[in-house]
């Protein structure tokens, strides 16, 4: 059936190509067959012409003038991004080129509570709070390391926030808590009845406790994140000698960033924005994005902003934009790193995308006009946070990504009347790209690959902006991202124990084939046999990749899985390519 309509279909094109002359002039020596369709000839060309020439017209006169316009709107917009990518990019060399250090531009000493008389008394009392929703496998290794704080025990209160729904979870983080309480430690262990306001719900309830009253400054940090001993040692100087800073954030590191492709993806995106957007924010106005977690509040300018709020996904940023407003000013601190994990599964990096994404417009939305009547904050303050912070980085990055880069230049191929610049495909772009890579050069040689994640992503990102403008849908919705934890290190052992083996045997089959080869009477042919061996296992596995990515196309994530499977096995493709290429030098010959 389907060779009958393609060879039907060829025959119209053939008659459509046809001039009536001819028809007329091979139509008594036209087969049986093709004279049935010989009365339909004039129409169906005359017909193709009609449809050729309406479509010329209506591009001419519709879609053209479109198209220009959505191009060069996004034009404008690329060419913005770049000039606050030069911005913060420059303000955060400078910063690092003259030293200029948090504790050079804000006043900093280490606490001093070594005499015997005061006692612990020159240490302020600290809220440490770890909010958490069914974490079975990272649970005690936030709940350890907050305990392990480098902190006198008699001014700093743990507070366990768990909105666990799993009984079984419940009773295992109830456990661990009252083993630490055994120990000595001012823990206490907090449940509700419901989840109204997910995180920052759990946050607000555990800020209403008698005993917070006692504490000066509160620190939080997600259920995955386990800070140094010395974390507040470092940290809560600078709030202690300041009176006018409200918050101090740490910057993340990152204990699986070397698991998979994907992760060492978003190592890339996330240490651009720790090192260069928070730093350069932190040094021009003071003014920055709370991160949600390993950071130090003062309870005060908390609850003077109004403390938490549930109106949008991203409760750590509308706590801070209103706390900025407030007069109150951030310090980034970028020497003090929290271990922490990414998500290393698409599907949980998705929901995580969709809620950083989908919250700061909808907060755009809701404070626009708040950040335009503020009286406490300057002119240029209220143009950074307006422009820079929200518009260019939460608005203008996702709709330039997908509507330029997937839509417009791909549709451009069927449009000949419009003509993108040059400027505008490759070098705005292109400098774009660089100026994000420099966050972390170790991975610079995987910019193509984070090039087409990034593009993948910009359809889910600008679906979820527009849910939050419109506030629709999805708008609320609260995933918690998936962790791994212990399951990560085992994994990890079991990939390194795995890695070892695999070295030890080739090891062991070089070994034998330089002991064969040294024993042939033909070393040069004996020397390509082994590498084509080695060609072949390569091949082998380029197979065994594309099978893995139909497999997984078919039973996993949808369409959008397969450009991500498609970068993992040219990933794996290279390092098998790139290993064989060793073997081939070893061998002297390339």
């Amino acid at each position: 059936m389907k060779a009958n309509v393609f060879q039907f279909i060829l025959l119209l094109a053939s008659v459509a190509t046809t001039s009536a002359d001819q028809i007329t002039h091979t139509s008594s020596d036209t087969p049986p067959p093709l004279r049935a369709f010989e009365f339909y000839f004039d129409e169906v060309r005359t017909a193709l012409r009609w449809f050729g020439s309406t479509w010329r017209t209506v591009r001419v006169k519709a879609v053209v003038p479109v198209f220009e316009i959505t191009m060069w709107v996004c034009l404008l917009m690329s060419v913005m991004i770049l000039g606050e990518k030069l911005m913060v990019g420059g303000v955060s060399l400078l910063v690092k080129v003259l030293g200029l250090r948090p504790e050079k531009r804000y006043k900093w000493e280490p606490i001093s509570g070594g005499d015997a008389e005061i006692g612990h008394s020159a240490y302020p009392m600290v809220l440490v709070q770890i909010p958490m929703y069914n974490e079975k496998e990272v649970y005690k290794l936030s709940i350890g390391a907050a305990c392990g704080l480098a902190w006198p025990s008699d001014r700093m209160i743990i507070q366990v926030l768990d909105d666990s729904t799993d009984p079984v979870v419940k009773e295992l983080v109830e456990s661990e808590v009252t083993r630490w309480s055994r120990k000595g430690m001012n823990i206490n262990y907090e449940v509700r009845d419901n989840r109204k306001g997910y995180k920052a719900g759990a946050l607000r309830e555990g800020m209403k406790h008698e005993y917070v009253q006692l504490c000066d400054y509160v620190a939080i940090f997600d259920a995955d994140f386990q800070p140094e001993p010395d974390f507040l040692i470092r940290m809560i100087p600078f709030l202690v000698y300041n009176s006018d800073v409200a918050l101090v954030q740490a910057r993340w590191k990152f204990v699986n960033a070397n698991e998979c492709l994907m992760t060492r993806i978003q190592e890339m995106s996330l240490d651009y924005h720790f090192k260069v957007e928070q730093e350069a924010g932190s040094s021009t106005f003071s003014f920055f994005g709370f991160n949600g977690t390993a950071g130090v509040w003062r309870i005060v300018a908390l609850n003077e902003a109004g403390g938490w709020k549930d109106r949008t996904t991203v409760e750590d940023m509308d706590l801070a934009v209103r706390a900025s407003l407030g007069g109150w000013k951030f310090v980034y601190v970028g020497d003090v790193m929290v271990k922490s994990e990414l998500p290393s599964t698409f599907k949980a990096y998705r929901f995580q995308q969709h809620r950083w994404s989908c919250g700061p417009a909808n907060l755009f939305k809701k404070m626009a006009m708040e950040i335009v009547k503020a009286g406490k904050v300057s002119i240029w303050k209220k143009l950074y946070m307006i422009y820079s912070f929200f518009f260019v980085g939460k608005i203008a990055a996702h709709t330039v990504t997908f509507t330029f880069y997937c839509v417009l230049i791909p549709a451009s191929v069927w449009i000949p009347e419009v003509e993108i610049p040059q400027w505008g495909v490759v070098y705005v772009p292109l400098a774009i790209t660089l100026c994000k890579a420099v966050g972390t050069p170790s991975s610079i040689h995987l910019i193509v690959f984070w090039i087409l994640f990034e593009n993948v992503m910009s359809l889910h990102r600008i679906k979820a902006a527009i849910i939050g403008l419109l506030e629709v849908g999805r708008v609320n919705e609260w995933i918690v991202t998936e962790k791994l934890g212990d399951t990560l290190k085992s994994k990890d052992r079991e990939h390194s124990g795995r890695g070892e083996d695999q070295h030890f045997r080739r090891h062991r089959h070089r070994e034998a084939a330089h002991r064969w080869i040294g024993q042939g009477s033909n070393k040069e042919a004996s020397e390509w046999m082994v590498v084509e061996a080695q060609f072949l296992g390569a091949l082998r596995g380029i197979v065994h990749n594309v099978l893995w990515i139909i497999r997984r196309s078919l039973r996993e994530e949808g369409v959008l899985c397969v450009p991500l499977l498609t970068i993992h096995c040219f990933s794996c493709c290279g390092c098998r390519i790139r290993r064989h290429v060793r073997c081939m030098k070893a061998f002297d010959l390339i």
